[in-house]
């Protein structure tokens, strides 16, 4: 604000300064040219030799001379001195016409003065005509304005400070309501919003961009005290097994099976080994970027990869016609199917299938060379999952009530970290009815890659 003021204050005093020098310039080239007018009208009759005696003048402020080369004067106006030149001969041309300054006691006019010389074009008898004019009624002009300037400027700068200082209060005043609605928010738990200004300005846009960022932060960190709870409890579980079991063993040491013993310590370490290492995975994936554009893949030969490691009457796959190719990394699509069929076949009735065909429906763009999409599809005849939780399942830690025994080993990370990596490789799933209503069916969506694209030293394939 201060800073503010200060420039305002040097851009008026160089105005003002400006403004006079201006305004002098401009009253000293009127009054010269009335005085060449003057001078041109006496020089005419000089000219034709009829020159009057006086020379008419019009005001009292003019004094008129016509002096010829050594200094005489051979006709004057009514006021001029007849005996003495106004201007000294030395100090005058008769070639060019001339704007001198005189003192004005030798003029007998008051304040400065000004004279013209314009010479008279005479070959045998060279004339000048000398036009005096005085300068006060330039002097005092300038001289009202400056005293106008020296007291309207103080308060001119006073008045646009306090305006300036209304105008910016006003305009601050949101940013400071913004500052401590962010204070008071940083100093209490809990969500907080900001004030949002009435006026659609910039400040509004801001505000409402901080609340939305404040949003998305609230929500984050609701996130992850509920994830940090539930990994807690999920941990706190096989823990609490382990410790019970050696407990008891301690306590029964004669009569401890340790080989039961070793086996649920063991089942309860590989539970516990894996949820680390599903936490893990999630932390890895929360930070890392995508992965697109890896390499390419082979649906068809994954999907048999990973059903062999299931009994084949319980898994199988329906063979595409041909190589379906997509972009992305075997490891990371590897996991997702596992975690699918894993999922599938703790539900099923009798049969989980392995489909992939290709499709044209649209999804997002992941790379150069992706045309179309790739549909692979899990299909058991289970119970199924309701329309109203089919969405809520793939949140972290979520379990519904038919999978939440702990003998399953589950800790509902497993649909969660399937989304993440579907996600990092440019694919989207969903889950639908099986057929004829019956089971569920899960449709994986993964960018596709021309076959002659994909046939190069490094298309190796899963």
């Amino acid at each position: 604000m201060a800073l503010g003021v200060l420039g305002l204050t040097v851009g008026l005093a160089l105005g003002g300064v400006v403004l006079l020098g201006a305004l002098g310039f401009v009253l000293q080239r009127t009054v010269d040219t009335e005085a060449f007018r003057t001078a041109d009208a006496v020089a005419l009759l000089a000219a034709e030799d009829a020159l009057p005696d006086p020379l008419p003048v019009a005001g009292g402020q003019v004094r008129v001379q016509v002096v010829d080369a050594q200094g005489r004067i051979r006709a004057a106006s009514i006021d001029a001195d007849r005996l003495v030149p106004m201007v000294r001969p030395e100090r005058l041309d008769h070639d060019r016409r001339q704007r001198l300054e005189v003192p004005a006691e030798r003029v007998g006019l008051a304040g400065p003065v000004r004279v013209v010389a314009v010479p008279v074009g005479t070959a045998a008898d060279p004339l000048t005509v000398l036009v005096a004019r005085s300068m006060a009624d330039v002097r005092h002009s300038t001289h009202v304005v400056r005293t106008i300037l020296l007291v309207a400027f103080p308060l001119l700068v006073a008045v646009l400070a306090a305006v300036a200082w209304r105008v910016v209060g006003a305009t601050l005043r949101p940013v400071e309501a913004l500052r401590r609605g962010a204070e008071e928010i940083t100093g209490r738990a809990g969500a907080g919003r900001l004030p949002v200004p009435a006026s659609a300005d910039e400040i509004h846009r801001l505000a409402v961009t901080l609340n939305g960022m404040l949003d998305r932060l609230e929500s984050a960190r609701i996130r992850q005290q509920a994830f940090v709870s539930d990994a807690a409890h999920e941990l706190r579980s096989p823990l609490t097994n382990i410790r019970t079991e050696l407990e008891v063993a301690e306590r029964l040491a004669d009569r401890t099976d340790w080989t039961a013993v070793t086996a649920n310590l063991l089942a309860d370490t590989d539970r516990l080994s894996r949820l680390v290492d599903d936490l893990l995975l999630l932390a890895r994936l929360d930070e890392a970027p995508p992965s697109r554009g890896v390499g390419p893949v082979e649906l068809g030969a994954l999907l048999a990869e990973v059903a062999a490691r299931y009994p084949s009457p319980l898994v199988r796959v329906e063979s595409p016609p041909g190589p379906l190719w997509t972009t992305g990394n075997a490891d990371e699509l590897r996991r997702v199917l596992a975690n699918l069929v894993d999922n599938a076949v703790r539900h099923a009735d009798s049969a989980v299938v392995l489909a992939t065909e290709a499709t044209s429906t649209a999804g997002p763009v992941v790379g150069p060379g992706v045309g179309s999409y790739h549909l692979v599809t899990v299909t058991d005849d289970g119970p199924g999952i309701p329309v109203a939780d089919r969405e809520r399942v793939f949140d972290r830690f979520t379990r519904l009530d038919d999978g939440r025994a702990r003998d399953d080993g589950g800790a509902g990370l497993g649909l969660a970290i399937v989304r993440e990596l579907v996600r990092r490789a440019g694919g989207s799933i969903a889950l639908t009815d099986g057929p004829e209503q019956r089971g569920l069916r899960v449709r994986l969506l993964l960018p596709a890659i021309a076959t002659e694209n994909s046939r190069g030293p490094h298309s190796d394939g899963p």
